[in-house]
């Protein structure tokens, strides 16, 4: 464990997963200057996906806001690869989400806010964010949701 948003992660009873590798050809996340711009976090759990399916289908949106949640705890994994040290995070700039959507689901900001929620107890004021919440039609292995996440890094 190395510093302080570590330890809130701990406080709040969360690991720090290991990184989830590529379905495909990208990198999990990337550096440009003083940004972390991670590609989108599934929410895999050791390996696997706890459910698949549409949100107002076969996911509750409460099961979904879950799952955004565990989304952007994958997305800090990514960042501490490229960073080091989640530490170095200066704020979380811009959050996006998509929601796997039941042709009737219109709830799709609520289950982003799993992750705007999670991103806000474990940084504090420098998880405040920008933000879209996008129903799609499908989500990659059929996850309900996908979070990716930018952040900017104090520069050293």
């Amino acid at each position: 464990m190395s510093g302080v948003v570590e330890a809130k992660l701990a406080e709040l009873g969360l690991t720090l997963p290991e990184v989830v590798p590529p379905l495909a050809a990208y990198q999990p996340a990337v550096q440009s200057g003083p940004y972390v711009y991670t590609s989108g976090q599934l929410p895999m759990v050791e390996g696997k996906l706890p459910v698949t399916g549409k949100v107002g289908g076969e996911v509750t949106a409460e099961e979904a806001k879950e799952l955004a949640a565990t989304c952007a705890l994958n997305a800090l994994a990514a960042v501490k690869s490229v960073a080091g040290d989640l530490d170095r995070i200066a704020r979380v700039v811009k959050v996006v989400g998509f929601v796997a959507s039941a042709p009737d689901f219109t709830g799709q900001p609520g289950v982003i806010n799993g992750a705007s929620e999670l991103l806000g107890a474990v940084l504090g004021d420098k998880g405040v964010h920008a933000r879209s919440a996008v129903g799609v039609a499908v989500l990659p292995l059929d996850a309900p949701v996908e979070v990716e996440v930018q952040v900017e890094l104090v520069q050293e």
